[in-house]
């Protein structure tokens, strides 16, 4: 290792919505939450961050909030969410898409943009990331930037990832403890 290089980390990057909050199902589809008011973590997610901390993994939120883009909400509201999840939760960041599809941006899951953002800020190992998701464009996003990915299956009416994800659980703690387990980690207590 030569002097002067930081040392890269791995990262568990993490979608925000039925990942690590509650989604309100309407139809078989998951939506946001449409206030800070009404964000609920889900009861496992706490214990499986901090059993990631304490492995030495960088925890960052990377998340499409298209509704914006589409007039159904404003920036402003889902920054309040974002606050609301960074408070209760011990997490490095929350980066945001803002985006539709029609926008074509580099940093809309399934496009990997908002993870290559990290690799170069935070000299994210990206080889030896994770990310965690409970829908395809999470899976499709850490296939694409090279990470390895978790889908947590809560059972939405919709494709699912399953033969593209290296892993498919129904609980964040399931996920946590198989990166762990797969990274040769410390378990969850």
């Amino acid at each position: 290792m030569g002097v002067g290089r930081p040392m890269k980390q791995a990262a568990v990057f993490l979608d925000r919505d039925g990942v690590l909050n509650v989604a309100a199902v309407r139809a078989g589809k998951p939506y946001p939450p449409d206030q800070a008011s009404n964000v609920v973590i889900f009861s496992d997610v706490s214990d499986g961050l901090a059993a990631l901390r304490r492995a030495g993994f960088a925890l960052i939120v990377v998340t499409n909030q298209p509704d914006v883009a589409r007039g159904r909400t404003s920036r402003d509201a889902v920054d309040g969410i974002n606050r609301r999840v960074s408070e209760a939760l011990c997490l490095d960041t929350i980066l945001t898409c803002f985006h539709d599809d029609v926008d074509q941006c580099e940093c809309r899951k399934p496009k990997a943009g908002l993870l290559f953002k990290m690799q170069r800020e935070r000299q994210i190992d990206l080889g030896s990331s994770f990310m965690v998701g409970d829908r395809w464009r999470d899976i499709e996003a850490g296939r694409n930037a090279g990470c390895r990915t978790v889908f947590i299956d809560r059972g939405y009416s919709e494709p699912k990832p399953i033969g593209l994800a290296d892993f498919c659980c129904d609980s964040f703690g399931a996920a946590a403890r198989w990166i762990l387990t797969s990274s040769n980690k410390e378990d969850i207590k």
